[in-house]
């Protein structure tokens, strides 16, 4: 977020003290930002503490009655590629639906032209009622995005639904939702990723499957999504969750589901990235009744999947370009080279088991990137997101 501009507007609820941690959140990533509040605002976090972090003035009032100075709500407004509310109280929420204007904050909602986006934080019984529903659905189709209140400790000593989003979640949201210029749309891509396990059915209440959690197939349309590409995310069973305007998301169980997924939309992707976790071989039989357990040992024929990389490679059209992955134990570099090759892809993503910071279900990622002309590109261990934002870059430097 080098260089981007981000107007902060804070309005008065205790989820303000969090926003010291946004600030400094924002400013390591290389976002320009200032700040507006309103002023009940500053009984729950100080304006110097705001200012110091922000390292700009922060605005409060519409003038300055000590000088005489007036605070160009227009000209903030216009300064900023991106305006974000939080917290986002259901007073501040209600004035925004309603075309009420008595704050500085308020007036450069009203005078800007980049996209808002608002946190929202409040008691629970507040954020069920209807009429903040109401004027939560009209910020909506005013085309304000919001940032769902999330479930934890309220400042009442209630639990439940309204404690704002955590400040890294919501720099996630910013980055995955930033608007982008013209020239940086010019350069839109159509994206297919497959991510997570696959799971092949044994009989109705049991399958063979593996631990992928499908966080490093996430990553990657994150960043893809940041950049304003579309998406499309093919993935197995996951708890995880990701949602945006140029997302689709097709959910898959087996990898044959895969497979056909994969065949319906691949002629429309300029980028394959099959980072995916498939299974190899699936039961030779599917049991339609529950198998009881009622011998000492059970024999499981299993026969090969579909290589849905080998397909995509054999189906491809002259400028589509393939990414696969490989998770090895051992022998990893040669392993990795054998699959390049046989599979006929134009990149492979190594990751070695015998990595501490690499496998399953962690948050981070080491990883080694080979090309068809036998290039080798080595990082060192990242969060899984980094690694993303490596393996796209990689990419395109190749194509």
């Amino acid at each position: 977020m080098y260089g981007k501009r981000i107007l902060l507007g804070i309005s008065g609820g205790i989820a303000a003290y969090k926003i010291a941690y946004l600030i400094r959140l924002l400013k390591n990533q290389g976002a320009e930002v200032k700040c507006v509040m309103t002023p009940s605002a500053s009984d729950f976090i100080s304006p110097l503490v705001v200012s110091t972090l922000s390292e700009n003035p922060v605005a409060i009032e519409f003038w300055n009655k000590d000088s005489g100075l007036w605070t160009n709500h227009v000209e903030l407004a216009l300064w900023a590629d991106l305006y974000i509310i939080a917290p986002a109280t259901a007073n501040t929420i209600a004035k925004m639906a309603s075309g009420i204007c008595d704050n500085l904050l308020l007036a450069c909602y009203y005078s800007s032209k980049s996209k808002t986006i608002i946190a929202p934080a409040m008691d629970l019984d507040m954020y069920q009622h209807p009429t903040f529903k109401r004027n939560l659905n009209q910020l909506i189709s005013d085309a304000v995005l919001v940032i769902p209140a999330t479930n934890g400790s309220l400042a009442s000593g209630l639990e439940g639904e309204g404690r704002m989003e955590e400040p890294e979640n919501i720099l996630r949201f910013i980055q995955i939702n930033f608007p982008f210029s013209a020239k940086e749309l010019s350069s839109k891509k159509k994206i297919l990723i497959t991510a997570g396990p696959s799971y092949e059915a044994i009989d109705p209440v049991r399958f063979i499957g593996n631990h992928s959690s499908g966080k490093m197939g996430f990553a990657l349309a994150e960043i893809c999504l940041a950049k304003a590409w579309e998406v499309t995310l093919i993935c197995g069973p996951t708890n995880l969750d990701l949602a945006h305007p140029n997302l689709n998301i097709i959910p898959v169980f087996s990898a044959e589901d895969m497979l056909l997924a994969v065949q319906e939309n691949w002629k429309n992707a300029d980028i394959g990235i099959f980072s995916a976790a498939v299974s190899d071989y699936r039961p030779e039989k599917f049991e339609t009744q529950k198998i009881k357990k009622t011998e000492k040992t059970i024999n499981l024929q299993l026969i090969k999947n579909p290589d849905i990389i080998s397909w995509a490679s054999e189906n491809r059209g002259a400028k589509q370009f393939v990414v696969g992955f490989a998770l090895e134990t051992n022998n990893a570099l040669e392993f990795a080279l054998n699959k390049l090759d046989s599979k006929k892809m134009d990149m492979i993503v190594l990751n070695s088991m015998e990595d501490k910071e690499a496998g399953f279900k962690k948050e981070t990622n080491k990883i080694t990137i080979l090309d068809k002309k036998k290039g080798k590109y080595s990082f060192p261990a990242k969060s899984k997101r980094e690694v993303a934002s490596d393996i796209i870059d990689t990419i395109f430097k190749l194509m």
